[in-house]
């Protein structure tokens, strides 16, 4: 077998040989700011596959700080969202770059998304925290300072601009229903009606009588000096002096890659635009898909925005459980992912040995080994050739299937033992004197149930050979209008994550070779690149 292998392999040099993509996934999320990141978080830790397709376009990007997160007030938005995908990584949950073009259901009832790049994600459920665009009225100079010098919520902004000099333009009947609120925040406030249609005449009233300034004229710019707000200018020329200007926009769901399931929005009861309707439970009309966030209520901010998301994340927990209770077998996302990827007629990999294992390994003497994440088994086969006794895990049955018939044909023997690293005893109960791990990985977990029970797979005096490719491609940015990244490493252990659990247990191993190289060419190895290689031994004593 050439590289990338299972599990969970990182197809680096796979798109030399598959342009395209397909993975699966119990659940698919759409949209990674808080709601989405939130209902991520409660699927991932009911041991559910999720992927997350985020864009990086979320509705606050303009805004420096968020406020009124228990917590975390007056973070940076961003800074929010990398606690969120630290968090979801943490329990093995991905976080793809890429963009969602189209949603349609399969003849299998399963959903698939079509993504920028032309891959493909299937699901079982789908979670559109998309959140809304906003559309803001047409007047110069508002837009560029949109989230900083123009704001549009009290509860978001207003304790910033308390006893400021504030300009509010109503453009839209709703357009006053945040005035109260800034009124008693500042006793400054000068309201211009753009647009007056519509415009309920006793609330405005009632304001000029509490001594809030009201101007009809329309507005024609908002001016700034040095890149600060500093007034309005109204279409008859005069300027009224601000500090910060108020407007409310209109906003639109996000919700366009619906088409392909017949779902459309719906006009909010305000009129100021169109939302995702979800029933109580965070449901659409189209059975299986979800929707949580601002995409579903344009009111929430971010924290009540993750608290439903978080609701709903366990609303689909709870569909996902009742629906398994009638399969005869638990199945994981991840299995159903990797028994894909070997589903089709011919052998996915080559029939060669990983280089870099043909290197360290020839010169030590055949003993136990195991081979974790064998995928077709090459590298399970060429151990078993030279006399060593193979037992080699995968967690897709298909794959091992494959080794399996390979291995009779060959008078070998190789066990196998279908598992996930995850998996409580997922070795056995036997130690090996070479446990080896090649372009292989497996999900995280807090308390890194994974990774304590690869260590402990090696035998005292045992070598452990982890191999990974050099993932720095990975983790450059990506044109999310063009191209998805398919696999996200931070969800995975990693090399380096092993390599410091070695470091900080002297007294068990001895690390002989944790380097970035080049793979060994040769008649072992069909892709010439570079190589992450940590070979370490448990000492005897």
């Amino acid at each position: 077998m050439s590289e990338p292998r299972h599990h969970q392999h990182t197809p680096h040099s796979e798109h030399a040989q598959h342009p395209t993509l397909q993975r699966h996934c119990d659940v698919a999320v759409i949209g990674g700011s808080a709601a989405g990141l939130a209902a991520a978080l409660q699927l991932a830790r009911q041991r559910r596959s999720i992927v997350v397709i985020d864009d990086d376009t979320p509705r606050n990007a303009p805004a420096a700080h968020m406020h009124g997160y228990l917590g975390h007030d007056g973070i940076a938005p961003g800074e929010l969202r990398t606690l969120g995908r630290e968090e979801v990584r943490g329990y093995g949950g991905e976080v793809l770059s890429g963009r969602v073009v189209d949603v349609h259901r399969r003849g299998d009832g399963m959903f698939a998304l079509d993504l920028t790049g032309g891959h493909t994600l299937v699901a079982r459920r789908v979670l559109v925290a998309t959140g809304l665009s906003d559309e803001l009225p047409a007047i110069d100079g508002l837009a560029r300072q949109w989230g900083r010098g123009v704001v549009h919520c009290p509860f978001c902004h207003g304790f910033e601009v308390r006893d400021q000099r504030l300009v509010q333009i109503v453009t839209h009947p709703m357009g006053l229903h945040p005035t109260t609120l800034f009124r008693h925040l500042t006793d400054r406030l000068t309201v211009v009606l753009h647009d007056p249609a519509g415009i309920d005449e006793s609330v405005v009233d009632g304001l000029a009588a509490a001594g809030v300034v009201v101007e009809r004229t329309p507005v024609r710019r908002v001016v700034t000096a040095d890149g600060v707000v500093c007034g309005v200018e109204l279409g008859d020329g005069r300027v009224l002096e601000a500090d910060a200007v108020v407007v409310g926009s209109r906003f639109h769901a996000r919700a366009d890659m619906l088409a392909g399931v017949g779902l459309t929005t719906t006009t909010h009861p305000t009129g100021a635009g169109d939302i995702l309707a979800v029933d109580p439970h965070g449901e659409t009309a189209v059975p299986g898909i979800y929707a949580a966030g601002n995409v579903t209520d344009p009111s929430l901010q971010v924290l009540p925005a993750a608290a439903q998301g978080s609701q709903v994340g366990a609303m689909i927990a709870f569909s996902l459980a009742e629906e398994d209770l009638r399969e005869p077998a638990r199945r994981s996302g991840e299995e159903t992912d990797w028994d894909n990827r070997y589903s089709g007629p011919d052998r996915a990999w080559s029939v060669n040995p990983n280089g870099t294992l043909v290197h360290e390994v020839t010169e030590l003497a055949p003993g136990r080994a195991l081979d974790v994440g064998t995928g077709e088994g090459a590298d399970a086969l060429w151990l078993a050739e030279r006399g060593w006794k193979v037992t080699a895990t995968d967690i897709s049955g298909n794959a091992l299937a494959r080794l399996r018939a390979e291995a009779e044909r060959r008078g070998l023997g190789v066990d196998v033992i279908r598992s996930d690293a995850n998996d409580p005893a997922p070795f056995g109960t036997e130690t090996f004197d070479l446990v080896s791990l090649q372009y292989g990985s497996f999900k995280r977990t807090p308390d890194q149930r994974g990774l304590r029970s690869l260590l402990d797979a090696v035998a005292p005096g045992g070598t452990l050979l982890a191999v990974h490719h050099d993932l720095t491609p990975l983790r450059g940015p990506v044109d999310v209008a063009t191209g998805t990244r398919m696999y996200d490493p931070e969800a995975f252990v990693g090399i380096d994550e092993i390599a410091a659990a070695l470091t900080a247990d002297p007294d068990t191993w001895a690390v002989q070779t944790h380097e970035t190289r080049p793979r060994p060419p040769g008649a072992a190895s069909t892709h010439h690149v570079d190589d992450v290689v940590l070979r370490a031994s448990r000492r005897t004593d």
